[in-house]
C-alpha cells in the first residue's frame, strides 16, 4: 500500500495541474460560477431559459470590448479608448444603416474602418512615436468621447425618426441560431479566431512575445513596432465590432453609451487573470473576467442595488484581483517547485562489491588508467561516439554540433554539421546517415553531404494524463533495427536536460521507449512509465532491443520480432552503478557504460520518499542529495545477462563520467558527458577487422574500402 500510495501520489497530480496554463484562470472561473449560483438563489427565475437567453444577448458587446482591452494589455500596453471607440462605432453603424439607408455590409465595414483608424492612431503614436500607452489612449478617449457627444446631439432627431427595414439588420440584432442569439454566436467565433491568432499565427505569437519582453523579442528578430501597431489596430476593430452589434440590437445612441466601459473592460481583463505586465493571458481569461463583471452588474441591478454600490463592488473586485495576481505570480514558482517534484519508493538491495579484493567481476582495476586520449581539449561533452566505414570518428559537442575527427590519427577536427540543442546518443543507418537524439528537439539526422534533416519530434500522447507528453522532451539514445525502424529512449516527460537529475531524485517512471518507422513516417510509444530509460541497442540477431533504466540500475530486453515479440524482461538487475549507453562488441556480446556509482546514502534516501519530500521543501536545491555522476566504468555482458568483465579508471582521472563506448577494429573508443577528450583503448582479443556498421548492415565480409584507413588530411 505504501508503494502504491507513492506511485499514484496526489502530489504528482497537483503538481501537473499547477503546471498547466489553463489552471491559472481556475480561480476566476470558480468565482464566475459562484456569482452566477448566488444570483440564481437570490433572484427568482434567474436560471430560466428565457433569462439565460437574455443574458447571452446582452453579454457579447461587453465581452468584445474586454477582449479589445485584453489584446492591448497582452502586447504590454493598455487601451483606455475602447469605450469611446465602441460608442462612436455604434453611432457610425446607426447613421449609415438608418439615416443614409445603406446596406448592412456597408455599415459593418464603416464601423470596422473607424476602429482600425483609431487603432492605427493609437498604435502609430505608441509604437513609432514612443508615447506612453496610458496617456495616449486616455487623450484619445477624451477626444473621441467629446466628438461622440457632439454628433449624437447634432443627429439625435435624425436617429430618432429613422427606421431600418432590413431583415439582415434584424437578424444580427435580435435573431438566433438554434436558440443561441446571433451576437453570442459572433462572440464565440471571434473568441476562437482570436485564440487561434495569438497562439498559432506568427503575428499573434509575436504580439505575445513583445508583451512578455520587448528586448527578448527584438533580439529574436521580431519587428516590435509593427507588432505593437497591429495590436492596437486589432483592439480598435474589436471594440468597433462590439459597437456594430450593439447598434443592431439597440437601434439607438445616447450620450451615456459606452461610458465607463473601459473601466469594466480593464476590470474584466485583470479579474480574468491577464497580467498587467503583458505577455501572460488569453482570450478565454478575458471572457471569464467579462462574464464576472457582467453577471455582477446585472445581478445587482436586478436586486435593486444603488449604482454607486455596484461601481464600488467592481472597484473592490478589481483591487482583490490585482492583489491576487501579484501574489500568484510571485509565489507560483515557489509553490510549484515544492509540489512538482514527487519522489516515489525505490527499494534497492545491496549492490555487488567493487572493492579490489572482493573477487567479483565488478572489482576495481586499472584497465582504463592509461587510455590514450584523442582530441584532448578539442571537444566539450562527447556524450556518444561513432565511427564510419572509413574510420573517421564522430562525436557530439555541447554547442549543438556533430564533430568529425579524420582518420587515421584524428588530429584534424572539423564541424561536420550544426544541429542545435544538445545532441546526445548517436547511431548510423544503412545509408550512412548519422542519427542523433537531441535533448528538447527530438531525433535528427545528418546525411553524408552534411545536410541536416528532422526524423521526428513527437510521439503518441498518453490518453489518461494531464500533461501533454506528445513532444519529445529528452530524447537520449537510439539504435536501428534490421528493417530500418529506429528505437530510441525519451528519458523523461517531466524534466528537460537542465533538470535531468531531478528525475533521478524522483525515481519515478517518467520515461518511455519510442519507435519511429521511416517507411510510414509514424512515431509511436512502445513502452511507457519507465524510470529514465537511457542506452538503447538492438541485439545482434535483430530480434530484441536492450535498454537500460539508469535510476533503477537495470538492463531490460524488449522483444521486437520473433516468437516472443512484445515481451519485456529484466536482463541484469542491481548493478553497482548507473548504466548509460549500450553498444555491440565484436564477439557477440555488448559493452555497457556506468556513468556513476551508487552509494549507501543514496540507496537509503530512495527507500524513503518522505525524506526526499522534506528535503525539497526545506533545503536549497544546490544542497539536495542527488545521484553521484562522477565515477565511470565500462562493463561487458552477454545475452544471458552475465557480466563478463569490467574496466575501471580509479579516481576518475581520465574519464570521470563515462556515458558511451564504441568498439571499432580492435579498439574501444570512450565518450563522456562532462569530458574534454575521447579515450581509445586497444582490445588485444577483439576482431581487428570488425566494425559496427558491418555488424548491422554488412554481408559478413569486410569491404576493401574499410580494410585500409583513409589517408590523413593536412589542415588547410
Amino acid at each position: 500500500m505504501r508503494r502504491l500510495w507513492y506511485r499514484i501520489s496526489p502530489q504528482l497530480l497537483i503538481g501537473e495541474l499547477l503546471e498547466k496554463r489553463w489552471m491559472e484562470p481556475a480561480v476566476p472561473f470558480l468565482l464566475m460560477c459562484a456569482i452566477f449560483l448566488a444570483f440564481v438563489v437570490a433572484i427568482p427565475d434567474y436560471g430560466s431559459i428565457q433569462q439565460l437567453q437574455q443574458l447571452m444577448r446582452s453579454f457579447p458587446e461587453q465581452a468584445l470590448v474586454a477582449m479589445a482591452m485584453a489584446l492591448s494589455i497582452l502586447s504590454g500596453g493598455i487601451d483606455l479608448s475602447v469605450g469611446a471607440v465602441f460608442a462612436m462605432a455604434n453611432f457610425i453603424a446607426l447613421y449609415l444603416a438608418m439615416v443614409l439607408e445603406l446596406p448592412v455590409s456597408v455599415a459593418f465595414a464603416g464601423a470596422l474602418a473607424w476602429g482600425a483608424l483609431i487603432g492605427a492612431a493609437n498604435g502609430g503614436l505608441i509604437a513609432y512615436a514612443k508615447t506612453r500607452p496610458f496617456l495616449t489612449t486616455m487623450v484619445v478617449l477624451i477626444v473621441v468621447r467629446a466628438f461622440y457627444e457632439l454628433v449624437t446631439v447634432a443627429y439625435a432627431t435624425d436617429l430618432a425618426s429613422a427606421y431600418v427595414d432590413n431583415a439582415a439588420w434584424d437578424f444580427v440584432g435580435i435573431g438566433d441560431l438554434l436558440g443561441v442569439p446571433v451576437n453570442m454566436v459572433c462572440l464565440l467565433a471571434v473568441a476562437f479566431a482570436a485564440h487561434f491568432f495569438l497562439t498559432r499565427v506568427k503575428p499573434g505569437v509575436h504580439i505575445m512575445a513583445v508583451g512578455s519582453s520587448r528586448k527578448a523579442a527584438r533580439h529574436a528578430g521580431i519587428n516590435v513596432r509593427l507588432s505593437l501597431f497591429l495590436a492596437y489596430v486589432l483592439s480598435g476593430m474589436l471594440a468597433s465590432f462590439a459597437g456594430f452589434l450593439y447598434a443592431a440590437r439597440q437601434n439607438s445612441a445616447g450620450t451615456d453609451t459606452g461610458v465607463g466601459w473601459e473601466v469594466n473592460a480593464l476590470a474584466a481583463a485583470v479579474v480574468g487573470g491577464i497580467s498587467l505586465a503583458g505577455g501572460r493571458g488569453s482570450t478565454s481569461r478575458a471572457l471569464i473576467g467579462a462574464a464576472i463583471i457582467f453577471l455582477l452588474i446585472n445581478g445587482l441591478v436586478q436586486l435593486g442595488t444603488h449604482g454607486s454600490l455596484t461601481t464600488a463592488s467592481i472597484g473592490f473586485l478589481l483591487l482583490l484581483a490585482v492583489g491576487f495576481n501579484v501574489k500568484f505570480v510571485k509565489h507560483k514558482s515557489k509553490i510549484l517547485q515544492k509540489i512538482y517534484v514527487s519522489p516515489t519508493l525505490v527499494d534497492f538491495t545491496p549492490p555487488p562489491s567493487i572493492a579490489r579484493d572482493s573477487g567479483t567481476v565488478f572489482a576495481e582495476n586499472d584497465r582504463l588508467l592509461d587510455v590514450e586520449p584523442i582530441a584532448l581539449g578539442k571537444i566539450e561533452g562527447p556524450e556518444d561516439v561513432i565511427l564510419d566505414r572509413n574510420d573517421n570518428l564522430y562525436t557530439v559537442n555541447r554547442n549543438g554540433s556533430i564533430i568529425r575527427f579524420l582518420a587515421p590519427d584524428y588530429e584534424i577536427r572539423e564541424e561536420f554539421a550544426r544541429i542545435g540543442g544538445r545532441p546526445l546518443g548517436l547511431a548510423m543507418d544503412k545509408d550512412e546517415n548519422i542519427l542523433a537524439c537531441v535533448a528538447g528537439m527530438g531525433v535528427y539526422g545528418v546525411r553524408p553531404d552534411r545536410s541536416v534533416f528532422k526524423v521526428t519530434d513527437e510521439t503518441t500522447r498518453s490518453r489518461f494524463r494531464l500533461k501533454d507528453d506528445s513532444r519529445l522532451l529528452l530524447a537520449d539514445d537510439l539504435d536501428v533495427a534490421p528493417d530500418g525502424r529506429i528505437f530510441f529512449s525519451d528519458a523523461s516527460t517531466r524534466y528537460d536536460l537542465a533538470d535531468w537529475a531531478l528525475d533521478g531524485f524522483e525515481g519515478r517512471g517518467n520515461g518511455r521507449l519510442v519507435c519511429h518507422d521511416p517507411r510510414s513516417g509514424k512515431t509511436s510509444t512502445v513502452l511507457k512509465n519507465l524510470a529514465f530509460p537511457n542506452g538503447v541497442c538492438v541485439a545482434h540477431d535483430g530480434q530484441s532491443v536492450y535498454w537500460v533504466s539508469t535510476w533503477l540500475c537495470r538492463i531490460y530486453r524488449y522483444w521486437i520480432d520473433g516468437p516472443r515479440k512484445g515481451a519485456l524482461e529484466v536482463l541484469v538487475d542491481n548493478l553497482p552503478g548507473f548504466p548509460d549507453n549500450i553498444n555491440r562488441a565484436s564477439d557477440g556480446t555488448y559493452w555497457l557504460a556506468l556513468v556513476g556509482l551508487r552509494s549507501p546514502v543514496y540507496d537509503l534516501a530512495m527507500a524513503d520518499p518522505s525524506f526526499r519530500v522534506r528535503m525539497v521543501k526545506q533545503i536549497p536545491p544546490d544542497e539536495w542529495l542527488c545521484p553521484g555522476i562522477n565515477y565511470g566504468c565500462v562493463l561487458k555482458f552477454n545475452d544471458k545477462g552475465e557480466i563478463l568483465e569490467s574496466l575501471w579508471d580509479p579516481g576518475a582521472t581520465n574519464h570521470p563520467t563515462i556515458t558511451s563506448m564504441r568498439e571499432h577494429k580492435g579498439y574501444l573508443y570512450i565518450g563522456g558527458l562532462e569530458n574534454n577528450r575521447i579515450g581509445r583503448l586497444p582490445l588485444p582479443d577483439a576482431d581487428p577487422g570488425w566494425t559496427s556498421w558491418d555488424s548491422y548492415y554488412g554481408d559478413g565480409t569486410t569491404p576493401a574500402a574499410v580494410t585500409a584507413p583513409a589517408p590523413a588530411r593536412k589542415a588547410g
